[in-house]
């Protein structure tokens, strides 16, 4: 469950990242309107693909409901890192991110 949880933490981060006042907090300027799109866009996508993941992991009884899981623990994760260490926000989502292919690589 690590490539799913991984995933989700980088989607929540992204759609976190496309509203003005966290945008503003994290990297100092407000989104532009393609900008906000684009990440609206990546953390969906994320998302999905942690949904995918999990699914294939553990087929669709199991999968569903550990996905579940994994959306409540990263959410919970990013809520409770943003207002106090903001920085550390950004590196564990780029270190997330990076360490995504390796989590592919570690099922097989």
């Amino acid at each position: 469950m690590l490539l799913p949880l991984l995933l989700c933490y980088g989607g929540f981060t992204a759609l976190c990242l496309s509203m003005d006042r966290h945008h503003r907090d994290l990297l100092g300027r407000p989104p532009s309107p393609r900008l906000r799109q684009l990440l609206q866009l990546a953390g969906w996508s994320l998302l999905a693909l942690s949904l995918w993941a999990a699914v294939a992991a553990a087929g669709w009884g199991l999968g569903v409901v550990e996905w579940c899981a994994v959306l409540m623990l990263s959410g919970l994760w990013l809520v409770l890192l943003l207002p106090y260490r903001p920085r550390l926000v950004m590196l564990m989502a780029g270190l997330g991110l990076l360490a995504s292919p390796v989590a592919v690589l570690a099922r097989f």
